[in-house]
């Protein structure tokens, strides 16, 4: 589905990336996270409860092929990641939630994700199609070691820091740029022929995942900026490290047919997000932010 030169540089973006995420961490942030961990607990439940359940769920429901429900599994198993941060920041909610959340659900997913996906991907897997879960849990140890150089640049300089940080973002957008319009202008065909189940699972995915997160965090009594922090953090998967996965640890007769989901994902979760996150303003000019009862 992508040609060589595309995964290379699919590879040296998300590198980039990650050292981005890392740049935007101090030792203060974790701090934080062991003064007031509710918030950080209730996205991790979020991300590792309620998303790989909601893949399993629209997977069985739709009755979709196994190698496709097998990459939305993989979707909902994922953690957070920076696009997240950036509409968390679109919509006035909390931002350094939403980093602690990302670098947290990063970490641990090197030990949840694979833990997740056997417990879920097992009714998708036969004797021609399988979890590889060495290559998912070596991918993920590596995609943490750019975060640690990025923390790392952090605490050697102020200055550095930012400038890592705005290029990781670029490389960011590049990513799912890249990603959707490879996408697009090779297969545009297999994503016109994509039947309807795998719009609604895709799209499906992040929007009850939002809610849910939201929903979670309101009932926990987390404040207006929080519970959206959440929503998006929860609903918003990590695209480019779940497509990432499958290039690296599927064999290439699947990539084709397992890469078209995260794709269609990573296009529409931006849809949802910005909808989310003009809906949350207008809220916002509204007057309602003030109010625990508010949205």
């Amino acid at each position: 589905m992508l040609a060589g030169w595309e995964k290379a540089l699919l590879g040296i973006l998300v590198i980039v990336l990650m050292i981005g995420m890392g740049a935007t961490l101090t030792l203060q942030h974790f701090r934080e996270i062991l003064k007031r961990p509710r918030g950080v607990l209730i996205g991790l439940l979020s991300q590792f409860g309620w998303m790989p359940l909601c893949a399993f769920v629209l997977s069985s429901a739709l009755g979709l092929p196994n190698a496709i429900a097998l990459s939305l599994i993989i979707v909902g198993c994922t953690p957070g990641g920076t696009t997240s941060n950036l509409f968390t920041y679109y919509a006035r909610a909390d931002l350094a939630l939403s980093i602690s959340m990302t670098v947290t659900s990063t970490a641990v997913a090197v030990v949840m994700m694979p833990l997740v996906l056997w417990i879920y991907a097992s009714r998708f897997t036969s004797a021609a199609i399988s979890v590889p879960f060495g290559k998912v849990v070596t991918t993920l140890v590596v995609v943490l070691v750019p975060v640690l150089i990025g923390i790392a640049i952090r605490r050697r300089s102020e200055r550095w820091a930012k400038i890592t940080e705005q290029i990781g973002s670029i490389a960011g957008v590049v990513v799912l740029l890249l990603l959707i319009g490879s996408g697009l202008l090779h297969n545009y065909n297999l994503l016109l022929s994509a039947d309807w189940r795998m719009y609604v699972a895709c799209i499906g995915l992040g929007a009850i995942g939002m809610g849910l997160g939201y929903l979670v965090a309101f009932a926990a009594r987390l404040d207006v900026g929080a519970r959206r922090a959440v929503a998006l953090e929860t609903g918003i998967q990590n695209s480019p490290l779940a497509i990432a996965i499958v290039i690296i640890s599927f064999e290439p007769t699947r990539h084709l047919e397992m890469l078209r989901l995260p794709l269609m994902y990573a296009l529409f979760v931006l849809v949802t997000s910005t909808m989310v996150s003009l809906f949350f303003r207008m809220r916002d000019r509204q007057g309602y932010v003030g109010s625990r009862a508010a949205i």
